[in-house]
């Protein structure tokens, strides 16, 4: 799911690149959007390669490639999760640590809210779409939810797509963990938070992508991570 902002770009640069051959500049980018500044139109380009809909080419100017558009995306993904028995690993915590959640003594039944990538809308893990029993040992006190990742931003983390991360709700944190961020009010993105200064860096754990740098009032913590699942197939 995009934000309508990331929809319209995408199918700007589509468009663009069918009719010309050559991806559109970021002032005319800009311009289409009726943004205020090119750093808009950077934020909204680096969501959506993290999402997987387009790709910059390396040594070229203004090269964009457009991999796919929000109709594909969808084509062919699993539908509901019945049977599903997620292995579990605690956070922090190696692969090795995994738990089955049958096997479990204690579990708590919680709320799979959407997915999660940059470039995910808000709108998208405020309503709930499933449930799926966890084990309690590893949530400790407070509200939690579940989230799916999508996209590979954080798989040197060990956080890959198609993952289920079991977020803590709060909206504090300590530099260097992961949360989920809220940015500029509609952004919302799986990260790790670095403090710097009067500034929030939000890094991902990827070499292909950029570490992005807000101020305080940019970002608002939505929750920490706790425990990750993973379906094998």
């Amino acid at each position: 799911m995009l934000t309508r902002k990331q929809h319209e770009l995408l199918m700007f640069i589509h468009e663009r690149i069918k009719e010309t051959g050559v991806s559109p500049s970021f002032d005319e980018m800009k311009e289409a959007l009726d943004l205020a500044s090119k750093s808009g139109i950077h934020r909204l380009i680096t969501a959506l390669e993290e999402r997987g809909f387009i790709r910059r080419l390396a040594h070229r100017a203004r090269a964009l490639e457009v991999l796919k558009l929000p109709d594909q995306a969808t084509a062919g993904a699993p539908r509901g999760r019945a049977g599903f028995t997620p292995g579990v690993i605690e956070g922090g915590r190696p692969v090795g640590g995994m738990v089955n959640p049958e096997a479990a003594n204690d579990t708590r039944e919680l709320p799979l809210l959407g997915k999660i990538a940059a470039g995910t809308p808000i709108a998208a893990i405020q309503h709930e779409q499933d449930r799926l029993m966890v084990p309690a040992s590893m949530l400790g006190g407070g509200e939690h939810y579940v989230l799916e990742i999508e996209g590979d931003s954080m798989i040197e983390a060990g956080i890959l797509n198609g993952d289920l991360v079991i977020i803590r709700r709060g909206d504090t944190a300590t530099s260097g963990e992961i949360v989920v961020a809220l940015v500029e009010g509609e952004e919302a993105t799986l990260k790790r938070l670095r403090k710097k200064g009067g500034s929030i860096a939000l890094e991902p754990a990827n070499r292909h992508y950029e570490t992005r740098i807000f101020g305080p009032d940019q970002v608002e913590v939505q929750g920490k991570l706790v425990g990750l699942m993973r379906r094998y197939h």
